[in-house]
């Protein structure tokens, strides 16, 4: 996956020379401007990204009546919500919170997601959170229309709320091939696909967006490559950038914090990547981004520990399924802890950097960290950036405790140069073992004894003196001993286009680029977690793509 990121992600000279017209704030805001494009296909709107975004914006610009496109660069539909847990905290005043007796309102909505003591939402857009706050009972009840299904139980309070908001969808079925891994984010994506067909929708799939089309007044289409075909795709109204965030983007993420080098997990993969497609496009005809500073705000999931170790993808919501039809690319389910004080973690050279049971941005902060890095090397060698990789370091006595069974599909042990999780009989060997394309040194075997004595000696005493944890429980002494890949994960994208409350992209003018609209985590300015925010916006964007009123005369 790695390789698979650095050739996907943008070059630091491509970048720059890409979206030149947003630091050289070149008249006209120049980019690509194609006249002339031969168009091979035509819809009203084209939406760019099949998953919680797309699909809504979709469906409302069908019902609209627009013609509509989606593309998708995945061989299926459902992006990251495939596999996502479901939970959609919508409210102001729904019909299955009405059934409950909550009572709730718009205003509250906005109140709740602009109370500055609430450091999520601190740096939002209030244009943008009082527009989603306002379509929050729309958004649920055209769900409801669409065919989701929702658990019948009483809604709880999340996100800080006044006000229980949270619904979850039920999984579409029990078929793994269906539901990709049983998670209730399918029964979001599938039924809202079913709807979109049923209503007209036309999907290409394996068609990766390269560029958005402009003319001198506006954007008129795309241009996507499937099977090594450039296709051209007119849109007569509106593109709608729905293409996900960039997480899987290493150097387009390191604009927001340089510290998300390549070695991190990031959330959804194997099954799909966020890439930054849909932000590349549209800063290539002077895009701006937005909300940056929630990136780094050390606040919500930009960032998030993982709870399945000695696996390549630890998505905290996800472990796969052996049954799954995407396990031969995840490789190995992991191991699921339950309570860290059965492992300690240590980093690259062997040395506990923080308190295990630690779920604060303390603790991200502390795997983030240089992490024994120097950062010594020249040319290509030198290599100061990255917290490199956290391993999760435990015994016979944890394996029994915790329950696991530390063989295939759940990890594979002991992959020289490649692998996740490794065992070994004493300490020094297990430190030779380790060994994985983020690891920028062997990890030192009197380093590592040394790390797993001192620990024991304060489940002697009863107390850690180096990092606070509370009353630590178990020693690490009973053969055979495990490393098992624990490095943080990358979740939500809490920055992206600028966008009004319209949807439609603004450029570095601070001027509405006509024709062309973004939602989902590609859209900045509310950094609110999970899918509440992308189904909200995407259904907007629909509407006012496809809304007559917002073409030229």
């Amino acid at each position: 996956m790695n390789k698979k990121n650095s050739t996907s992600a943008v070059s630091r000279r491509s970048f720059f020379r890409k979206g030149a017209a947003v630091g050289a704030g070149a008249a006209g805001l120049a980019g690509p401007v194609s006249a002339q494009t031969k168009f091979d296909r035509s819809a009203d709107v084209v939406v760019v990204g099949a998953g919680a975004s797309g699909l809504p914006a979709a469906i409302m610009a069908r019902d609209q009546g627009a013609t509509v496109i989606v593309i998708d660069s995945n061989h299926d539909i459902g992006g990251h919500a495939m596999v996502s847990g479901g939970r959609i905290p919508l409210g102001g005043g729904t019909s299955l919170q009405k059934k409950y007796g909550v009572q709730d309102s718009a205003d509250q909505v906005y109140l709740d997601h602009t109370n500055h003591r609430n450091r999520e939402f601190r740096f939002g857009d209030r244009d943008l959170i009082r527009m989603w706050a306002d379509e929050n009972a729309p958004t649920f009840e055209f769900l409801l229309q669409n065919g989701v299904i929702f658990n019948d139980v009483a809604p709880s309070i999340v996100n800080g709320g006044t006000v229980p908001r949270l619904f979850i969808a039920k999984p579409y079925s029990d078929n793994l091939n269906e539901t990709i891994n049983g998670s209730p984010g399918s029964g979001l994506v599938r039924h809202l696909e079913a709807s979109a067909r049923a209503k007209g929708v036309t999907f290409l799939l394996r068609h990766k967006m390269t560029k958005i089309v402009k003319d001198k007044e506006r954007v008129t289409g795309i241009t996507a490559i499937s099977a090594g075909k450039e296709i051209h795709i007119q849109a007569k109204r509106g593109v709608i950038i729905a293409t996900g965030g960039h997480t899987a983007n290493v150097d387009f993420r390191r604009m927001f914090d340089p510290r998300l080098t390549e070695e991190y997990q990031t959330a959804g993969e194997p099954w799909t990547q966020q890439l930054a497609d849909g932000e590349l496009a549209a800063i290539d005809i002077g895009a701006s981004l937005w909300a940056t500073s929630n990136v780094a705000n050390e606040v919500g999931y930009s960032v998030t520990k993982t709870i399945h170790i000695g696996c390549r993808y630890g998505y905290r919501n996800l472990k796969w399924d052996p049954k799954s039809p995407m396990f031969d690319k995840a490789g190995s389910s992991g191991l699921s802890v339950k309570d860290f004080q059965d492992v300690i973690l240590v980093n690259q050279i062997g040395q506990r950097f923080w308190n295990e049971v630690d779920e604060s941005y303390s603790f991200l902060n502390a795997c983030l960290g240089n992490n024994g890095n120097l950062g010594h090397g020249f040319g290509t060698n030198a290599k100061a950036n990255g917290g490199g990789p956290i391993w999760a370091i435990f015994d016979a006595g944890s394996v029994q405790r915790e329950g696991w069974d530390p063989r295939p599909p759940n990890v594979v042990p002991n992959v020289q140069g490649t692998g996740w999780f490794f065992s070994a009989d004493t300490l020094a060997e297990l430190a030779a073992k380790i060994s994985n394309p983020h690891q920028l040194q062997p990890m030192p075997a009197r380093v590592l004894e040394e790390s797993v004595a001192r620990y024991n000696s304060f489940v002697d005493a009863g107390k850690d003196a180096d990092f606070s944890k509370p009353s630590p429980r178990f020693k690490i002494q009973t053969p055979p001993f495990y490393a098992a890949w624990s490095t943080p994960i990358l979740h939500d994208c809490l920055a992206g286009l600028r966008i009004n409350r319209k949807c439609q992209v603004i450029d570095i003018r601070g001027k509405v680029i006509p024709g062309l609209y973004c939602a989902g985590e590609s859209a900045g300015g509310f950094a609110l977690h999970g899918l509440p925010r992308v189904i909200v916006f995407g259904r907007v964007a629909g509407r006012e793509a496809a809304s007559l009123k917002n073409q030229p005369a």
